[in-house]
């Protein structure tokens, strides 16, 4: 049991929240160069009619920008399976509606399960120097060899755009040649393709004939023909074609210079420690080659500060919780049953952590919560039974004797305080919704530590008192311990007795102490935290432009915003400060749009003394807010953890 705990532990998947799947499927269907209307009209609209046929739907949101249609469907709370069978559902729908209605321009719907691991990034880096098709270039490698890193999901990049081959051509050079633009626009269409010839077979060989037309070349482009009634006309006799990119959607800027902003996305079930730990040593690795270029790859976010501080927490709390029950135990049984007694917490753990990895979940902070609760009580059981027998060894009795009368006398009732315990946890197993899925855990790793435990108490624990044949020899600190021992039963006695002769005044002082915990709670004293962690280290203010504005015009404001975060945070706070413009994220989906704009400010991990989020945010505001022209508004502190720390925070330029 302890190797396989020891090896189960060691194994298991490091994360920050455990797997959930949120019922949420996100539908993006992009239709290049059309309006926000022409999206609503064109795929929006036929897509949601798609979407009516699926059932056990609870909502649906979408929103209809330039070129892309965004579709959000919340899905009633249902089990694994049935969910999979709506999600296959809504897919055979969409691709229906996508082939019979959409137009042939517009891209194959992405539909995509939004889950605790792709809901939200893992990391965040940031490509950052020299400006142009260089910086574009690197960014489309990089996007390439980072989806093949192993656990990687999927990385979205913001602020790079897709290369394009631009043909301007001159109206009057066309004209004169007999060419409209239409049928310039339809021959260079013809001819920028590959086109199949068949097979062709040469004496008793066969060989594949294709005509290849794409090409990333310009000047090879410029040498295609157009065909008109006249003849032939070359493409660089009418027009010029050189290399461009699409229409910037999005602007990403780093310490003033351009960038482009990699946020990586994990798969299922892969350990967040070592996925940061490789996406640092790719960008090390990469970054003595973009050196000579003038161009960085950084990592300016991953927050597993918290992951990796709750780890440490529960190992030095079940460091501490061994040694004090080996230290309390020796103090009134001695050495050598203080020290069975202590095995109980590493077997007790050992098999828990079994337990989990057979569930196939990771090792998160909710289970880390459930294992702290649970260390307290997981020597209980073992404690009270080896009184019960240690009792008898000294007045005496055989440790076979000894076992059995002490194991008679309490198994009964240790059971009953062990199942009692279990049931105070066990509805929290039964609470429904995504709260349900994260709660879980909590009880189920209470109720298979403590079970657990309470096998080692009633088997291992008594087996082995027997097999080492305990008796009641004194050691040479045994009367020091029951000179000790004595004198604390005869202060309890007293104090046990004082109470009992006043059964009123102890009454009184009882509900007097009962009266000031529910006051404490009432009046806001002990603030509620469901899941009282650290606060992410992590916060965005938000920039709101007027409708209209160009994309560089909100870039530009957001680096007002980054430029006074840098001078107001201290170099032992401030991690990174990234700016962008055409995105904004908010508590519910991204909103694209070149009005738009945001700068994330990513925290080091907090010392001891250190600020927490909440008071960064509060000495920031006035410096934000007196930007002026549509004031810069920093987040009023949403969710407090228990040390007072916000969990996130937004804030908007209204």
């Amino acid at each position: 049991m302890l190797l396989g705990g020891i090896v189960t532990y060691l194994t298991l998947p490091r994360a920050q929240d455990p797997e959930i799947n949120f019922n949420w499927v996100s539908i993006i269907t992009t239709l290049p160069g059309a309006s926000a209307e022409d999206v609503e009209r064109e795929l929006t609209g036929p897509l949601e009619d798609a979407i009516k046929q699926v059932k056990d739907i609870r909502f649906v949101s979408s929103s209809s920008r330039e070129t892309v249609s965004s579709i959000l469907v919340r899905f009633e709370e249902l089990s694994e399976r049935e969910f999979d069978k709506r999600v296959n559902d809504l897919r055979r729908e969409i691709q229906n509606k996508a082939s019979a209605e959409l137009p042939v321009e517009a891209t194959d719907p992405e539909v995509l399960e939004i889950t605790s691991s792709n809901g939200f990034p893992t990391a965040v880096l940031v490509l950052h120097g020299a400006a142009g098709e260089t910086l574009r270039a690197q960014a489309f490698a990089l996007k390439k060899d980072l989806e093949g890193l192993a656990g990687v999901d999927e990385v979205i990049a913001a602020g790079f755009d897709d290369p394009e081959l631009h043909v301007d051509f001159d109206p009057a050079r066309l004209e004169a040649a007999g060419v409209s633009p239409i049928q310039l626009s339809d021959g260079v269409g013809a001819w920028f393709r590959n086109t199949l010839g068949g097979r062709v077979r040469v004496q008793d060989r066969e060989w594949l004939a294709r005509l290849e037309g794409k090409t990333a070349d310009p000047e090879l482009l410029a040498q295609a023909a157009i065909v008109t009634s006249r003849g032939r006309v070359a493409l660089d006799e009418v027009a010029t074609v050189a290399r461009g990119h699409e229409r910037s959607a999005q602007l990403v800027s780093y310490n003033g210079q351009p960038a482009v902003m990699l946020s990586i996305t994990k798969q299922a079930r892969t350990n967040t420690l070592q996925l940061v730990e490789r996406l640092q040593a790719f960008a090390d690795a990469r970054n003595a080659l973009l050196g000579p270029q003038g161009m960085r790859l950084s990592l300016v976010d991953d927050q597993t500060h918290a992951t990796r501080n709750a780890i440490s927490i529960m190992e030095s709390n079940a460091v501490f919780g061994f040694f004090a029950v080996l230290g309390m135990c020796w103090i009134f049984l001695g050495s050598r049953l203080a020290l069975l007694v202590g095995l109980g917490v590493p077997f007790a753990l050992a098999g828990t952590f079994i337990a989990v990895g057979l569930i196939g979940t990771t090792l998160n902070l909710t289970v880390l919560l459930g294992v702290v609760i649970a260390l307290g009580m997981l020597v209980d059981d073992a404690v009270v039974i080896v009184e019960a027998i240690y009792y008898r060894l000294q007045r005496g009795e055989a440790a076979r004797e000894a076992v059995i009368s002490g194991m008679a006398e309490v198994g009964l009732p240790v059971l009953s305080s062990v199942l009692t315990t279990i049931a105070a946890f066990l509805p929290l197993m039964l609470l429904p919704g995504i709260l349900g899925d994260f709660m879980f855990i909590v009880p189920f790793v209470v109720t298979v530590g403590l079970m657990v435990s309470l096998l080692e108490a009633y088997w291992i624990l008594p087996t082995h008192i027997m097999t080492l044949g305990l008796d009641s020899r004194r050691s040479r600190l045994q009367p020091v311990r029951e000179r000790l021992t004595h004198a604390l039963r005869v202060k309890y006695a007293r104090l046990l007795v004082a109470v009992m002769r006043r059964p009123k005044s102890g009454l009184a002082a009882l509900v007097l102490v009962m009266a000031a915990a529910g006051g404490a709670i009432a009046t806001g004293l002990v603030r509620m935290e469901f899941f009282a962690f650290d606060s992410m280290r992590l916060f965005y203010v938000s920039v709101d432009m007027p409708a209209g504005v160009t994309l560089e015009r909100s870039l530009a404001e957001a680096e007002r915003v980054a430029r006074v975060v840098e001078r107001e945070l201290p170099a032992s706070e401030m991690r990174a400060v990234t700016a962008y413009a055409g995105l904004k994220f908010t508590d519910t989906e991204p909103v694209y749009g070149d009005q738009y704009a945001q700068v994330l400010v990513s925290l080091l991990p907090r010392p001891d003394d250190g600020r927490n989020t909440g008071e960064i945010i509060a000495a920031l505001r006035p410096q934000i807010e007196a930007l002026g022209g549509g004031a810069p508004v920093l987040p009023r502190d949403e969710g407090r953890a228990a040390d007072g720390e916000a969990h996130q925070h937004q804030g908007e330029v209204r």
